[in-house]
């Protein structure tokens, strides 16, 4: 019972460690990348709906995506909605196709990103130590139950927390790398 808790508890911080590495990959140094774009949501007959899924998203030129939607009465909705969320563009529609230029990256600008990717290893920290949480609730019900030892379960808390720790170390490794990179002109 220990070890599939252990494994899956890995696993699951590892899918952490994972969609943190990949969102942060979206925060891009004054480049564009058209990434940036699938969080947004827009208006699609009543229902909110991911920007590539309504329309194509590619990239013009290294600081400019291009966002050209299916449908023409979606141009202007998604050119709102690329306004309205809170990256900091600014669109502009040229008939069905859409730029968005990215804007450059000043000291404050990069300041916002760094609290941005810190927000985002907050929540990937919180995320490990929920599953840390999780796993000592298991244990300490398996121990209530008699199903393992207290030594067994003193163990086991030992290796959890030492998990937990190792993949805090990656999840702050991973931001000061992606803050060394903002800052980096």
């Amino acid at each position: 019972m220990i070890p599939e808790l252990k494994k899956t508890s890995e696993q699951k911080m590892q899918k952490s460690l994972e969609a943190l590495k990949a969102d942060l990959g979206k925060v891009r140094t004054g480049r564009a990348h058209t990434g940036i774009l699938d969080h947004v949501q827009v208006d699609y007959y009543g229902s909110p709906v991911p920007i590539p899924q309504v329309a194509n998203v590619t990239l013009i030129d290294a600081r400019t995506i291009g966002v050209q939607p299916w449908e023409k009465p979606m141009v202007a909705k998604v050119e709102k909605a690329i306004r309205d969320s809170d990256l900091g563009l600014n669109p502009s529609s040229q008939g069905e196709l859409i730029r968005v230029p990215m804007p450059a990256l000043t000291e404050e600008r990069r300041r916002d990103l760094i609290k941005v990717i810190k927000h985002e290893g907050e929540n990937a920290k919180v995320a490990i130590r929920n599953l840390r949480r999780d796993a000592i609730s298991h244990l300490k019900d398996a121990l209530k139950k008699k199903e393992i030892a207290e030594d067994e379960e003193r163990k086991a808390l030992d290796d959890m927390q030492r998990l937990t720790d190792r993949y805090v170390a990656e999840v702050d490794r991973a931001l000061a790398e992606k803050e060394k990179d903002l800052m980096a002109i």
